[in-house]
């Protein structure tokens, strides 16, 4: 089974609250998932990113590869062990 840590959209309309996730790579964005490793608020400014440090630190030793997205708010918020080999093809920006 191939894992992904992912953002699942939560929320209303025009309101938007994203789970940060451990999902299956086939299920649905907002479908199930394994565990939940952290939140994500783009509303206020600056957007508020949470983690769960262990969680996130336990599946990524685990082979669970952050998306491009999950990987920059990681760098972001500081708490990514190594970005750049979370997807080796892509430039980290």
């Amino acid at each position: 089974m191939s894992v992904t840590i992912r953002l699942a959209r939560h929320g209303t309309k025009k309101h938007a609250f994203y789970r940060i996730v451990v999902a299956d790579k086939r299920a649905p964005r907002g479908g199930r998932f394994i565990d939940q490793v952290g939140t994500f608020d783009p509303l206020p400014n600056p957007p508020r990113v949470d983690f769960k440090k262990e969680k996130l630190h336990e599946w990524i030793r685990r082979g669970a590869l952050p998306s491009l997205t999950v990987s920059q708010l990681m760098k972001r918020a500081g708490v990514a062990p190594g970005s750049s080999e979370s997807h080796p093809g892509r430039e980290a920006s």
